[in-house]
């Protein structure tokens, strides 16, 4: 069994025993990151509500359970990495700010994978590429979509933002819905 099937499987073990996560939140504790690996921080979770998870690309599960029926902030500041993959259970959803402010919002039952993430404020060479596997997202482009070159993955096509607050819902039969969000003046 492969680190990362058994580190998802020890947080659905805790998650169904009611257990704390403590020790998996403990990102501080962890052994250190294999050598190559990008260790500095792109974004943070913001907002969450159920069951969410974010597996770093070292095998390492982050368990957010926040309470049901509202927005919980669950550990404000968890951060992610390039190379996450986020999930979101039946009742999760999240709220993830990136360094250069694009933020997604990420809907129950929804798959994203943060590819790609380069970022200085001062370049002009950004770049960024998030799969989107199911779910529904609504994404409000930050400096990378003005600077760089922000791309979002879909089971039908890869799309370019430059600068729109697109909302991309992809249903069950791989079915992918896409529009932009206007901005009352």
């Amino acid at each position: 069994m492969s680190i990362r099937a058994s580190g998802l499987l020890l947080a659905c073990f805790l998650a169904a025993t009611g257990l704390e996560p403590s020790l998996v939140w403990g990102q501080d504790i962890s052994p250190p990151p294999p050598a190559g690996l990008d260790t500095n921080p792109i974004g943070k979770v913001l907002a969450a509500t159920g069951t969410a998870h974010i597996e770093h690309p070292v095998g390492i599960v982050v368990v957010a359970n926040a309470p049901t029926g509202g927005i919980g902030q669950t550990k404000v500041g968890d951060l992610v990495y390039r190379g996450d993959l986020i999930q979101t259970g039946v009742d999760g959803a999240l709220s993830i700010a990136f360094a250069d402010g694009t933020s997604f919002n990420v809907s129950n039952n929804a798959r994203m994978e943060v590819n790609e993430f380069v970022y200085d404020p001062k370049g002009h060479s950004n770049s960024s590429l998030m799969s989107l596997t199911k779910g529904t997202f609504t994404i409000i482009a930050g400096a990378v979509a003005h600077t760089g070159d922000m791309k979002v993955d879909t089971p039908l096509g890869t799309m370019g933002i430059r600068g729109t607050a697109p909302r991309v819902e992809i249903l069950e039969d791989g079915t992918v819905k896409f529009t932009t969000l206007v901005e009352q003046k």
